[in-house]
């Protein structure tokens, strides 16, 4: 599963989603975590009302599951839920590495129904008519 992660310092969930800097992308599973990607945005990003800025990012992050974010506006939340992504706000800065292994933990045990249905995100969908 695809995490990304809003950062200005590439070490800490710290950045505002249309503000932010950085975005990067880890591939997480049970046993472990792996760096993809380090996506870079310029520009002025913290010009607010300014919806342009967030389509780039939204490009990005399409094929994720979940984005970590310090914050997020309201239509951005609402955009990057359409794009059937689970957004999670954190309170504090918090360090991308310790995410990581709680998500792992996480994953690695009965992830919650939320969780489930983010991972199922890259699988693909078969109908059995007959359940």
């Amino acid at each position: 599963m695809k995490i990304a992660f809003s950062t200005q310092d590439k070490k800490r969930v710290d950045a505002h989603f249309g503000w932010a800097r950085h975005i990067v992308i880890y591939e997480v599973t049970p046993d472990g975590s792996k760096f993809l990607q380090d996506l870079t945005f310029d520009g002025d990003l913290a010009e607010d009302g300014n919806e342009d800025k967030l389509a780039p990012k939204l490009n990005a992050i399409r094929d994720c599951a979940i984005l970590y974010v310090a914050a997020i506006g309201g239509s951005g939340a609402a955009r990057v839920v359409a794009s059937n992504i689970h957004p999670i706000k954190v309170n504090q800065p918090e360090p991308i590495d310790k995410l990581l292994v709680k998500l792992q933990e996480v994953l690695a045990g009965t992830p919650p129904p939320w969780l489930r249905k983010a991972l199922a995100k890259d699988k693909e969908k078969i109908l059995n008519f007959e359940d």
